[in-house]
Protein backbone atom coordinates (compact mmCIF):
# COMPACT_ATOMS: atom_id res chain seq x y z
CA UNK A 1 0.00 0.00 0.00
CA UNK A 2 1.39 3.55 -0.62
CA UNK A 3 1.95 6.04 2.17
CA UNK A 4 0.39 9.27 1.79
CA UNK A 5 2.38 11.72 0.95
CA UNK A 6 1.16 14.26 3.36
CA UNK A 7 2.46 11.89 5.72
CA UNK A 8 5.83 12.56 4.88
CA UNK A 9 5.94 16.07 4.71
CA UNK A 10 8.13 18.31 6.79
CA UNK A 11 6.43 20.15 9.91
CA UNK A 12 7.82 23.28 11.47
CA UNK A 13 6.86 23.97 14.98
CA UNK A 14 7.00 27.42 16.96
CA UNK A 15 6.19 26.61 20.81
CA UNK A 16 7.99 28.68 23.42
CA UNK A 17 6.56 25.71 25.71
CA UNK A 18 9.59 23.21 26.17
CA UNK A 19 7.24 20.14 27.23
CA UNK A 20 4.70 21.07 24.87
CA UNK A 21 6.81 21.48 21.86
CA UNK A 22 8.85 17.65 22.56
CA UNK A 23 5.59 16.28 22.90
CA UNK A 24 4.37 17.32 19.37
CA UNK A 25 7.57 16.82 17.87
CA UNK A 26 7.31 13.22 19.39
CA UNK A 27 3.69 12.85 18.33
CA UNK A 28 4.24 14.11 15.03
CA UNK A 29 7.41 12.20 14.33
CA UNK A 30 5.47 8.92 15.62
CA UNK A 31 2.78 9.91 12.71
CA UNK A 32 5.71 9.59 10.16
CA UNK A 33 5.92 13.59 9.87
CA UNK A 34 9.75 15.37 9.67
CA UNK A 35 9.85 17.67 11.90
CA UNK A 36 11.64 20.71 12.79
CA UNK A 37 10.42 22.28 16.26
CA UNK A 38 11.98 26.14 17.89
CA UNK A 39 10.90 28.64 20.28
CA UNK A 40 10.68 31.74 18.72
CA UNK A 41 9.25 33.35 15.64
CA UNK A 42 12.99 34.60 15.17
CA UNK A 43 14.62 31.21 15.11
CA UNK A 44 11.30 30.26 13.00
CA UNK A 45 12.27 32.62 10.14
CA UNK A 46 15.51 31.36 9.87
CA UNK A 47 13.85 27.89 8.67
CA UNK A 48 11.13 28.45 6.48
CA UNK A 49 12.13 27.73 3.03
CA UNK A 50 10.05 25.80 0.63
CA UNK A 51 10.60 22.50 1.97
CA UNK A 52 8.12 23.54 5.16
CA UNK A 53 4.66 22.18 4.43
CA UNK A 54 2.70 23.49 7.66
CA UNK A 55 3.72 25.82 10.72
CA UNK A 56 1.77 24.51 13.60
CA UNK A 57 2.47 28.07 15.49
CA UNK A 58 1.46 29.32 18.88
CA UNK A 59 0.32 33.29 19.43
CA UNK A 60 1.26 33.72 22.54
CA UNK A 61 5.34 34.22 21.84
CA UNK A 62 8.43 36.07 23.45
CA UNK A 63 9.55 39.16 20.92
CA UNK A 64 7.42 38.49 17.65
CA UNK A 65 3.76 36.89 18.04
CA UNK A 66 2.93 34.25 16.46
CA UNK A 67 0.28 36.72 14.77
CA UNK A 68 2.86 39.16 13.81
CA UNK A 69 5.20 35.74 11.96
CA UNK A 70 1.89 35.11 10.57
CA UNK A 71 1.22 38.16 8.72
CA UNK A 72 4.95 38.96 8.15
CA UNK A 73 4.42 35.68 6.02
CA UNK A 74 1.56 36.61 4.19
CA UNK A 75 1.88 40.16 3.25
CA UNK A 76 5.76 40.93 3.21
CA UNK A 77 7.04 37.47 2.21
CA UNK A 78 4.04 36.16 0.24
CA UNK A 79 4.30 33.06 1.52
CA UNK A 80 1.46 30.43 0.93
CA UNK A 81 2.12 27.71 3.32
CA UNK A 82 -0.37 26.39 5.07
CA UNK A 83 0.02 27.78 9.09
CA UNK A 84 -2.13 26.16 12.20
CA UNK A 85 -2.44 28.45 14.92
CA UNK A 86 -2.10 26.86 18.63
CA UNK A 87 -3.37 29.05 21.49
CA UNK A 88 -4.99 29.43 25.11
CA UNK A 89 -7.24 32.23 23.66
CA UNK A 90 -10.57 31.18 22.91
CA UNK A 91 -12.50 34.87 22.46
CA UNK A 92 -14.49 35.32 19.12
CA UNK A 93 -11.86 38.43 18.46
CA UNK A 94 -8.84 36.17 19.26
CA UNK A 95 -10.38 33.38 16.53
CA UNK A 96 -10.81 36.59 13.98
CA UNK A 97 -7.76 37.73 14.59
CA UNK A 98 -5.92 34.68 13.90
CA UNK A 99 -7.42 34.22 10.50
CA UNK A 100 -7.15 37.70 9.46
CA UNK A 101 -3.82 37.34 9.59
CA UNK A 102 -3.36 34.43 7.32
CA UNK A 103 -3.47 31.16 9.75
CA UNK A 104 -5.19 28.10 7.68
CA UNK A 105 -6.73 26.46 10.97
CA UNK A 106 -6.74 27.12 15.16
CA UNK A 107 -6.59 24.80 17.40
CA UNK A 108 -7.46 25.71 21.35
CA UNK A 109 -5.30 24.87 24.33
CA UNK A 110 -5.22 22.23 26.27
CA UNK A 111 -5.64 20.12 23.22
CA UNK A 112 -5.11 16.30 22.61
CA UNK A 113 -3.01 15.12 20.34
CA UNK A 114 -5.08 12.99 17.71
CA UNK A 115 -6.55 15.92 17.53
CA UNK A 116 -3.69 17.91 15.96
CA UNK A 117 -2.61 15.31 14.28
CA UNK A 118 -6.07 15.18 12.50
CA UNK A 119 -6.00 18.87 11.93
CA UNK A 120 -2.18 18.72 9.89
CA UNK A 121 -3.67 15.74 7.50
CA UNK A 122 -6.66 17.90 7.28
CA UNK A 123 -5.08 20.93 6.54
CA UNK A 124 -2.64 19.23 4.86
CA UNK A 125 -4.71 17.20 2.35
CA UNK A 126 -7.07 20.27 1.66
CA UNK A 127 -3.59 22.02 0.39
CA UNK A 128 -2.17 18.93 -1.92
CA UNK A 129 -5.54 18.19 -3.18
CA UNK A 130 -7.91 20.56 -3.37
CA UNK A 131 -6.51 23.48 -4.79
CA UNK A 132 -8.01 24.43 -8.10
CA UNK A 133 -6.90 22.39 -11.34
CA UNK A 134 -9.39 22.87 -13.90
CA UNK A 135 -7.55 25.71 -15.43
CA UNK A 136 -4.20 26.62 -15.29
CA UNK A 137 -4.83 30.38 -15.27
CA UNK A 138 -7.48 32.65 -14.54
CA UNK A 139 -7.70 36.60 -16.27
CA UNK A 140 -9.84 39.27 -15.98
CA UNK A 141 -8.92 42.20 -17.50
CA UNK A 142 -5.42 42.96 -15.54
CA UNK A 143 -6.35 40.79 -12.55
CA UNK A 144 -4.18 37.80 -13.51
CA UNK A 145 -4.44 34.36 -11.12
CA UNK A 146 -2.10 31.20 -11.89
CA UNK A 147 -3.28 28.50 -9.95
CA UNK A 148 -0.46 26.48 -10.86
CA UNK A 149 1.71 28.47 -8.74
CA UNK A 150 -1.26 30.02 -6.88
CA UNK A 151 0.01 33.88 -7.18
CA UNK A 152 -2.06 36.96 -8.32
CA UNK A 153 -0.94 39.89 -10.18
CA UNK A 154 -3.01 43.13 -10.50
CA UNK A 155 -1.50 45.53 -12.61
CA UNK A 156 1.99 43.70 -12.75
CA UNK A 157 2.40 43.64 -8.91
CA UNK A 158 1.61 40.62 -7.46
CA UNK A 159 -0.35 40.28 -4.71
CA UNK A 160 0.22 39.28 -0.79
CA UNK A 161 -2.56 37.30 -0.18
CA UNK A 162 -3.14 34.08 1.97
CA UNK A 163 -4.17 30.93 1.42
CA UNK A 164 -7.20 30.85 2.02
CA UNK A 165 -7.80 34.87 0.16
CA UNK A 166 -6.62 32.81 -3.14
CA UNK A 167 -9.42 30.32 -2.69
CA UNK A 168 -11.80 32.85 -2.53
CA UNK A 169 -10.73 34.77 -5.68
CA UNK A 170 -9.91 31.26 -7.76
CA UNK A 171 -13.28 30.05 -6.65
CA UNK A 172 -15.21 33.29 -8.01
CA UNK A 173 -12.93 33.87 -10.70
CA UNK A 174 -13.67 30.50 -12.36
CA UNK A 175 -17.45 31.07 -12.07
CA UNK A 176 -18.23 34.98 -12.62
CA UNK A 177 -21.34 36.12 -11.83
CA UNK A 178 -22.35 33.09 -9.73
CA UNK A 179 -23.76 34.00 -6.08
CA UNK A 180 -21.52 32.31 -3.32
CA UNK A 181 -23.33 31.89 0.21
CA UNK A 182 -21.04 32.08 2.81
CA UNK A 183 -22.55 28.24 4.07
CA UNK A 184 -21.11 27.53 0.21
CA UNK A 185 -17.54 29.45 0.75
CA UNK A 186 -17.43 27.30 4.45
CA UNK A 187 -18.04 24.27 2.83
CA UNK A 188 -15.88 24.36 -0.06
CA UNK A 189 -13.24 26.12 1.31
CA UNK A 190 -13.44 25.54 5.32
CA UNK A 191 -14.44 21.99 4.63
CA UNK A 192 -12.07 20.53 7.21
CA UNK A 193 -12.16 23.14 9.99
CA UNK A 194 -15.34 22.96 12.31
CA UNK A 195 -17.07 25.74 13.94
CA UNK A 196 -16.24 28.15 11.18
CA UNK A 197 -18.25 31.39 11.80
CA UNK A 198 -20.47 33.54 9.02
CA UNK A 199 -17.85 36.14 10.41
CA UNK A 200 -15.10 34.78 9.34
CA UNK A 201 -15.92 34.61 5.58
CA UNK A 202 -16.62 38.20 5.96
CA UNK A 203 -13.39 39.07 7.62
CA UNK A 204 -11.01 37.18 4.56
CA UNK A 205 -13.53 38.90 1.46
CA UNK A 206 -13.40 42.28 3.42
CA UNK A 207 -9.09 41.77 3.87
CA UNK A 208 -9.09 40.45 -0.30
CA UNK A 209 -11.04 42.88 -1.46
CA UNK A 210 -9.16 46.01 0.76
CA UNK A 211 -5.64 44.20 -1.07
CA UNK A 212 -7.53 44.38 -4.70
CA UNK A 213 -7.25 48.16 -4.27
CA UNK A 214 -8.86 50.14 -6.81
CA UNK A 215 -10.92 46.46 -8.46
CA UNK A 216 -12.27 46.27 -4.29
CA UNK A 217 -15.50 46.26 -5.72
CA UNK A 218 -14.43 43.47 -8.23
CA UNK A 219 -16.28 41.26 -5.58
CA UNK A 220 -19.82 42.22 -4.57
CA UNK A 221 -22.59 40.90 -2.33
CA UNK A 222 -25.86 40.82 -3.05
CA UNK A 223 -28.34 40.82 0.14
CA UNK A 224 -29.75 37.40 0.29
CA UNK A 225 -27.82 35.82 -2.22
CA UNK A 226 -24.19 36.34 -1.58
CA UNK A 227 -20.80 37.02 -2.69
CA UNK A 228 -19.66 37.04 -6.93
CA UNK A 229 -17.47 38.26 -8.86
CA UNK A 230 -19.03 41.21 -10.77
CA UNK A 231 -17.89 40.72 -14.56
CA UNK A 232 -18.82 43.79 -15.97
CA UNK A 233 -17.01 45.51 -13.08
CA UNK A 234 -15.26 48.91 -14.44
CA UNK A 235 -12.66 50.63 -12.54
Amino acid sequence: MNQDTTDMAEILIVEDEGDLREVLTFNLELAGYTVKAVQSAEKALELINDNIALILLDIMLPGMSGLQLSTKLRQEMGSHVPIIFLTALAAESDLLNGFSSGCDDYISKPFAMNEVIARVKAVLRRTVVDAPTQHNKLEFKDLHIDLDTMSVILEGEKLPLSRKEFDILAMMAASPDTYFTRAALISSIWKDTPYVLDRTVDVHIARLRGKLGKYHDLIKNRSGFGYYLDSSYEV
